[in-house]
Parts: structure tokens; sequence; C-alpha cells
């Protein structure tokens, strides 16, 4: 199984709280990120929304761990998961995190 990963930060409205809004500092913006993995045909797969301080790597590792239920349900069905990601993310923590929630669930 191949998912592509990548975030973005955008504002939110002048009518969201303080309480969910982060400051960006890649990207200079003051709002959320929203965080998505697609399949090969580019069809959302899972989504998360943070306040837009939080590291890719964090919303990477959230978004998968609230979906972690899907792979667990499909053990069999995927005997290997590949996450394609650009160069705002770091494989090694990730794969380090990711491993930590999957042993959880055997």
């Amino acid at each position: 199984m191949l998912i592509m990963v990548d975030s973005q930060a955008v504002k939110n409205t002048c009518k969201t709280s303080i309480a969910s809004k982060g400051f960006c500092h890649y990207k200079v913006t003051n709002g959320i990120k929203r965080h998505l993995g697609v399949d090969t045909l580019g069809l959302p797969f899972m989504t998360h929304c943070t306040k837009a301080n939080v590291s890719d790597d964090q919303g990477l590792i959230e978004m998968f761990g609230q979906n972690m239920d899907y792979f667990r349900a499909r053990l069999v069905d995927i005997p290997k998961l590949t996450i394609l990601m650009d160069n705002g993310y770091h494989p090694q923590k990730i794969t380090v995190e990711l491993e930590k929630i999957y042993s959880t669930f055997h």
C-alpha cells in the first residue's frame, strides 16, 4: 500500500477562537494546518487538522495514530506500507514514533 502525505498551513477565519490557532514559522501563517494522506489515485485516505504550529512530523504521527484501527483491521491485506513525503518531514523520527504506535496494537 502506498500513501502520499503532505500538510498545508492556512489562515482561519476571524471568528475562530485563539485556542484553535497557531503560528507556522515555515509559512509565516497564523491559523491551522491540514494534514492529508492520499492514495495512488490522489483520493483522500485520511485527514487531520491541527494548530499551524504543530510540526509536519507530529501531525502525520497523530493522523496515523487516529487511523490505526483501519490498519489493524487489515493487517493481512497490507503486508507493507510505503509513505511518500517531502523534505518537510524527518523519516527517522516518524519511523520510531509509528513503530511505538503500531506495537501497542499487537
